[in-house]
């Protein structure tokens, strides 16, 4: 017979099981290098999906943020193509097409643990916020190492990382109200 503590805790081995079997960089070789198979997905309620390389993000516009590293107390030069630029890209409104139903549209950024952040999408946007969140493929001039890429979400102006995504791999915009 289970105990109360065993009861509780026996459904969370399988979750642990599959984060420790789910653990490997996506888009690494056996040597820890950057692969030209990673994948960027821009999906859901877009005119236009996408899935871009890391070499289809060097080839794009690109912006440089200075942002504080609150734990490592320095800050960090990130260098990468705004979300807003590849929000684009994939066909949401923008601008003054960005008004009455479309106000209620999110963008759901997801790295390869699995860890998931919102954004609204008038968040994203330079005409409501100058908010210029990134998605960086170098840190202080060089390529991210095997724990943060080879993409990351950083968002600079927000007061905590919390909204930072290692190993970014999705992009889903979602309309609320259709």
């Amino acid at each position: 017979m289970l105990t109360a503590n065993r009861r509780a805790t026996w459904p969370l081995i399988p979750f642990v099981a599959f984060l420790i079997l789910s653990s490997a960089p996506v888009g690494r070789g056996q040597s820890g290098a950057v692969s030209t198979s990673a994948q960027l997905l821009v999906i859901g309620d877009v005119a236009k999906p996408l899935s871009l390389s890391l070499d289809d993000l060097r080839h794009m516009s690109r912006t440089t943020v200075k942002a504080k590293n609150e734990h490592a107390e320095q800050e960090e030069t990130y260098e990468g193509v705004p979300l807003a630029a590849l929000l684009k890209q994939a066909g949401t409104p923008q601008g003054s097409q960005l008004r009455g139903k479309a106000m209620a549209t999110y963008v759901l950024a997801e790295g390869t643990d699995g860890y998931q952040v919102l954004f609204s999408l008038a968040e994203l946007d330079s005409d409501f916020h100058d908010s210029e969140v990134l998605g960086a493929d170098t840190l202080d001039g060089k390529p991210l190492n095997d724990k943060l890429g080879p993409l990351r979400l950083v968002a600079p102006h927000d007061k905590r990382p919390a909204r930072w995504v290692r190993t970014l791999h999705s992009i889903k915009v979602v309309s609320v109200s259709k």
